[in-house]
């Protein structure tokens, strides 16, 4: 019996609000959603159950620490073996872990994604293809404003303080550096059509090589 082939599993980063969803869905689209495992590194936030409320708004979720990075390599390196994983569902407007998770089962594609995801150095061994998102930082923070305040319970005042405070150095910081660990560049995100298709045909040819017969020997 063949052993089954190893998923290919890439990664979408870039900095928050630069389109990386819009452009992950766009890729799915292309290669088939149905046959994706997908892993946020949003939901791979630390539990903050423990810590004081009034304390949790001053932690620096725009940092390396604030992921339980190790747990999300866990997984990848399941899935790649062919085993399903249980990811945590966080609530952002509580910084806590809720009581559920997501079952994710394995399958011919891995796609992780999230800000930091290029600047681990324990996950970029993991991925076959390597995209970075970028876009201007003035739409970023637009995004984010729109976001946080519809989705996340934010005030606007506390958003443009966390984005001061923490989002801008840390994007400087760590985001920005992990480009040059990228494969493909997607300037304007979501919206590049010509970067997206070409990266869709890499993705479906990778895919093709991994699931043709292998002859003996």
């Amino acid at each position: 019996m063949s052993e089954r082939p190893r998923p290919v599993t890439i990664a979408v980063a870039g900095g928050t609000g630069s389109g990386k969803t819009t452009t992950s869905n766009a890729i799915l689209e292309r290669v088939g959603s149905h046959n994706i495992a997908y892993l946020p590194h949003d939901s791979y936030y630390k539990d903050l159950s423990e810590v004081p409320v009034a304390d949790r708004d001053i932690i620096n979720f725009d940092h390396p620490d604030a992921l339980d990075t190790a747990l999300m390599r866990r997984h990848i390196i399941q899935l790649q073996a062919g085993q399903a994983v249980e990811i945590p569902v966080y609530d952002f407007t509580k910084h806590t872990r809720t009581h559920h998770v997501q079952y994710v089962a394995p399958q011919p594609i891995i796609l992780v994604e999230g800000i930091l995801v290029l600047a681990e150095q324990s996950l970029r061994p993991l991925f076959d293809v390597k995209i970075f998102v970028d876009t201007d930082a003035d739409l970023r923070f637009i995004r984010r404003l729109k976001r946080d305040t519809a989705e996340r319970g934010r005030t606007v005042e506390s958003v443009i303080h966390q984005y001061m405070k923490s989002v801008r150095p840390m994007h400087l910081e760590f985001v920005e550096p992990s480009k040059r660990y990228a494969d493909v560049i997607i300037p304007e995100g979501g919206f590049n059509m010509v970067a997206i298709d070409m990266v869709s045909d890499r993705i479906r040819s990778l895919l093709r090589t991994q699931t043709a017969p292998q002859s003996e020997h």
